[in-house]
């Protein structure tokens, strides 16, 4: 069954998989609805024969399902029932280590509770709960909870005490050493296999990873607390996520809601975000990477959802190297989100992102920009960044624009209200590739400080209402050409 998606201003339908009647219950294969014993091999056996024997359903009735890391296969639907629980174990032993991408590079982590792998007609419904058991596995920021929380957290694990960060163990911490651009360790190109086994506990997973698949359908369940990552389809085609629930703790490190990258027609409606980093993000590959990959997400429609916390409610980048376009967001709200609408990418990235479409997006108690482009973008989330961090990146010479250089443009933004921010609208583009041809229309938006634009070109206003507690409500710096007020 195709899903024309009338609604957005480009052409584009999603095909959404079917699957034949039979089902096949996991606990008749000798699943443990008690959670006393592992699940994921009688789950799996459920998964295999239902898709060699013509596809159908596997039924995950009520009760609590303790497992390993599960794949899913084509023409397989996985349907959680009412009260169902499923709970992936922190044994990190339990999850080899594997080829993957992660913030769009090529590197290798451990292989995720949930995958799926050159799949087509496979679908995640029901009622039930997925749960990555992430606390075990992600780095904690004393900063970030209360005195009694951090005395729990480190009777396991270590500390390391110079920057106050809990680890699961001492090969995490040591890893971290290993990153040159944030969370993916730079090993040797011979490296062997033992070298990426000693440091499996920071290989944290994308809790479900989808891969090069076709017609995929997530409906109706929760995921939360994802070791990652929550949501992360790769490389698919035709992609309907629909009624989630996705949530992880507020100060959980990289635990985005869902992270499209270099997908085809992808349909994302009411869903409910409640995460520790960017919540709805689109997103084609990093840098060198990315551009040899040179595939976009394009043809994206996200409608009627909603984010509490968050680093961005919907968010562009910074991984864009493939390019991202044609993509519609509207009827959607964000409550206490960290930013609201955010484009974001740096120097290296290349890729294009253009045709975006933004329309009646609601907002309140916004912790730092409603709107905001940030060509700039240095791997912290908005407002962590020093002014001294900030002067750094922004004050090195310009380069002359070559295939490194990202570029962001035609993007059509209306019908925005947003009711108090730290700042209502920052543009920030690049000197050797401004931000161009904005249209912001029917915009009330009020804040501490106002609307500020450097480095743009073409931009216009019409029936934009900006009220700001401290200074002018609209500046445009010099670097800002073109532009059209109404």
């Amino acid at each position: 069954m195709n899903t024309i998606c009338k609604a957005a201003p480009f052409e584009m339908s999603v095909k959404v998989p079917s699957f034949a009647g039979m089902v096949y219950n996991v606990v008749d294969y000798g699943a443990d609805p008690t959670g006393n014993q592992l699940s994921h091999e009688a789950i799996q056996h459920a998964i295999d024969l239902c898709s060699e024997t013509g596809g159908g359903t596997v039924l995950i009735p009520a009760g609590v399902y303790l497992t390993g890391p599960i794949e899913l296969k084509s023409h397989v639907r996985l349907y959680t029932d009412y009260n169902a629980l499923v709970l992936f174990s922190d044994d990190f032993s339990l999850y080899p280590v594997l080829d993957a991408s992660f913030e769009g590079l090529d590197t290798r982590r451990c292989q995720s509770p949930i995958s799926a792998r050159n799949a087509e007609d496979i679908a995640i419904c029901g009622h039930g709960t997925f749960n990555g058991k992430g606390d075990s596995w992600r780095p904690l920021k004393s900063s970030k909870v209360t005195a009694s929380q951090w005395k729990q957290k480190i009777k396991k694990g270590v500390v390391d005490e110079a920057k106050g960060v809990w680890y699961p163990d001492s090969a995490a911490m040591l890893a971290v050493a290993l990153c040159e651009d944030q969370n993916v360790p730079v090993l040797p190109a011979d490296a062997s296999d033992e070298q990426w086994e000693a440091i499996r506990s920071f290989l944290r997973p994308v809790m479900v990873n989808i891969i090069g698949c076709k017609n995929v359908l997530l409906e109706g369940v929760c995921f939360e607390n994802s070791p990652a990552w929550n949501l992360h389809p790769l490389m698919c085609e035709n992609v309907v996520l629909r009624d989630l629930e996705v949530r992880n703790p507020w100060y959980s490190q990289n635990g985005d809601g869902v992270d499209v990258e270099s997908c085809k027609n992808v349909l994302i409606e009411g869903c409910r975000f409640d995460v520790g980093d960017d919540a709805i993000c689109m997103k084609s590959g990093k840098n060198e990477d990315g551009r040899r990959r040179g595939i976009p997400s394009e043809n994206i429609y996200v409608k009627n959802c909603v984010v509490y916390h968050g680093h961005g409610g919907f968010v562009v980048g910074s991984e864009m190297s493939g390019g991202i376009k044609n993509v519609n967001v509207e009827d959607c709200l964000f409550i206490g989100t960290d930013v609201g609408l955010r484009f974001k990418s740096t120097r290296g990235r290349g890729g294009v992102v253009e045709n975006i479409y933004i329309n009646r997006i609601n907002m309140s108690d916004i912790v730092n920009e409603a709107l905001l482009f940030d060509l700039f973008y240095g791997g912290k989330g908005s407002g962590e960044e020093t002014e001294e961090e900030i002067a750094a990146r922004m004050g090195a010479s310009v380069p002359v624009a070559d295939e490194t250089t990202p570029a962001f443009r035609d993007i059509n933004i209306r019908n925005i209200i947003c009711k108090g921010a730290k700042q209502c609208i920052y543009f920030n583009g690049l000197p050797e590739m401004k931000i161009q041809n904005v249209s912001l229309a029917n915009i009330q938006m009020s804040g501490k400080k106002g609307a500020l634009f450097n480095q743009t070109n073409g931009l216009t206003m019409k029936n934009v209402v900006i009220e700001a507690e401290q200074g002018e409500a609209i500046m445009l710096s010099k670097s800002v050409d073109n532009v059209s007020i109404e």
